[in-house]
């Protein structure tokens, strides 16, 4: 039997014995003391940490192994001489504590993922026509040498090239670049009217302030009807381009009244009408005040038909804004390039003209089948655009030397008259006081004949007397007047056009009495004068013809235009216009 001193020297180690540092033992350390006068004290020492007691159950198999005669299945417990020293539970401790920052270093610690490569997504284009810089097909769009290439790339100037078609159109050259132009080849065909509509597509899904541009000499033909397409229900300001080529003495306060009739009779989210002249500034600066009230941040898209004057209208714009904007000032050194060829501009164009949020894009023309640009030839493309203002040309022609015979003066039946080679009108039925007033470019001559000689003349003068198309070789290829349409037209006032039979993508033909207005006419001459006309027009095939209410050019289309009565909520839903 042991002695009773060593029983005693057991029992005074307990908790409140122990050092300073030993008396509260970490959380994952749990000490627990039995105090019995009758037995001697345990201390148990027990780790929750499941690593750690992983570690314990691998070092109590030690020491069992070790030492046979000692107790088997407890690791630091015992009493007397077999009890934990401070020692043993400081040893224990810091093994755990080490134990412990091991494993979390490692689930730290985790193997990084290789980066991806970034891709630079962005296209450098040509400024002038926004198709991608390519250095590779010299007869396509954005061609530029490699030299140039690789030397305006070093120095961070490819923003600045211009590609090798552009600077043909800019001296120019008619190089065609949209396929599909009534079938002839017309050089390489690069690109097709559809793959130019969807790149525009994206803009009915986005907020962005659309600026379309309609031509007033084309009125009908550049609206594009299927608008909503593309501009969706963003909203749009209505630009009318070219009102510098109407008829001396026009009434700008009738034109704007027209043309705000007819918008609304579209039912479009039109905000504003604005009648302009790119070449004489007029009306942009009310355009440009407009784009700024209404844009909000919001990117600006220019839209239109081909050749309606887009690149022509943002060059005026810039140099507008020029003036007070040092952005847009800068933004003119690089402005799209103007021509009168189908797809000058092959691709958006950005261009940073305004201060803060926003940008201004000039985008592809929308091509239209029913144009005439679409069934020429593009060296033809020029006798088309009017250069100077335009002066009806009349059939038949009245003066004071031909009055003598009046009849045969005025009377029109049985002749047929040729705009050019496009065009065609037989006069079947008309009033002897029926007068036909051609609207157009001048370089289409007008010719008038029987009607009974009219198939041979044709046959005989296209693309001689009757051009375009120019040149007997294009005229052999040249499939002719195609398309014919019967108009049954109604002429109810002798003092004013009965109305316009509008030609899409070459003007109009104003159908009405004589320039002198009827006074005191009796009833029987007001017969005369009213009735029903019956016309034949012949055009080619894919060209449209509209009728629609006369246009008042001229002094004498202020005197008979006549100003729609409106009702309080007519006035609040119609469009301003502005000029």
């Amino acid at each position: 039997m042991a002695p009773k001193s060593l029983f005693s020297l057991s029992t005074s180690f307990s908790l409140f014995s122990l050092p300073h540092n030993l008396k509260n033992p970490k959380p994952n350390l749990l000490l627990k003391t039995s105090i019995n006068s009758n037995k001697p004290t345990l201390i148990i020492c027990k780790i929750t940490n499941s690593q750690n007691q992983e570690q314990q159950s691998t070092r109590t198999s030690n020491n069992n192994n070790n030492n046979n005669n000692s107790t088997s299945d407890i690791e630091f417990d015992g009493i007397g001489a077999a009890s934990p020293t401070r020692g043993d539970l400081f040893l224990s401790r810091q093994q755990s504590i080490e134990a412990a920052a091991v494993v979390l270093s490692t689930t730290k610690k985790k193997p990084k993922k290789p980066k991806k490569p970034k891709v630079s997504t962005s296209i450098t284009t040509c400024y002038g026509c926004g198709a991608p810089l390519q250095t590779v097909e010299v007869d396509s769009p954005g061609y530029v040498d490699l030299q140039t290439y690789e030397l305006k790339k070093k120095h961070r100037q490819l923003k600045t090239v211009l590609c090798g078609r552009c600077r043909l159109l800019s001296h120019g050259h008619m190089i065609t670049a949209v396929g599909g132009n009534g079938g002839y080849p017309g050089g390489k065909q690069f690109i097709t009217a559809e793959e130019l509509r969807q790149k525009l597509s994206h803009l009915r899904l986005e907020k962005a302030l659309i600026v379309k541009l309609v031509d007033i000499v084309d009125f009908n033909g550049s609206f594009l009807a299927r608008i909503r397409d593309l501009a969706g229900s963003n909203p749009i300001i209505l630009v009318i381009t070219k009102v510098d080529l109407l008829p001396k003495g026009t009434d700008f306060n009738c034109i704007g009244d027209w043309v705000v009739e007819a918008t609304t009779k579209k039912k479009l989210n039109v905000i504003s009408v604005h009648l302009t002249s790119s070449k004489s500034l007029v009306g942009i600066a009310g355009v440009a005040s407009e784009i700024q009230k209404e844009k909000k941040g919001r990117d600006v898209y220019i839209l239109g038909a081909a050749n309606v004057g887009k690149s022509a209208f943002i060059n005026a714009l810039l140099k507008m804004m020029s003036d007070r904007d040092p952005i847009a000032a800068v933004a003119r050194k690089y402005k799209p390039i103007q021509s009168s060829v189908p797809g000058t501009t092959l691709g958006p164009i950005q261009i940073d003209a305004f201060l803060g949020e926003g940008k201004l894009f000039d985008t592809p023309g929308v091509h239209l089948h029913h144009r005439q640009a679409a069934v020429i030839h593009s060296e033809d493309l020029p006798s088309l655009a009017p250069q100077s203002r335009l002066r009806g040309r009349s059939f038949p022609t009245v003066s004071s030397e031909k009055i003598m015979n009046k009849a045969e003066a005025t009377d029109l039946n049985g002749f047929s008259i040729f705009w050019g080679g496009l065009v065609r009108v037989d006069v079947i039925k008309v009033l002897p006081s029926t007068r036909l007033t051609f609207y157009g470019p001048k370089a289409l001559q007008i010719h008038m004949v029987p009607t009974a000689e009219a198939d041979e003349f044709y046959q005989e003068q296209v693309g001689v007397l009757l051009t375009p198309p120019s040149g007997k070789h294009r005229a052999d290829d040249w499939a002719g007047l195609q398309t014919v349409r019967n108009l049954q037209i109604k002429s109810e006032n002798s003092n004013r056009p009965g109305c316009d039979v509008a030609i899409s993508g070459l003007g109009w033909i104003s159908v009405g009495p004589t320039n002198t207005p009827i006074e005191n006419s009796n009833s029987e001459s007001f017969e005369e004068s009213t009735g029903e006309l019956h016309l034949i027009v012949h055009v080619p095939k894919p060209v449209e013809i509209f009728v629609r209410p006369p246009l008042p050019v001229g002094k004498i289309g202020g005197e008979w235009y006549e100003y729609r009565d409106l009702t309080e909520k007519e006035e609040e839903l119609r469009p301003k216009w502005y000029f």
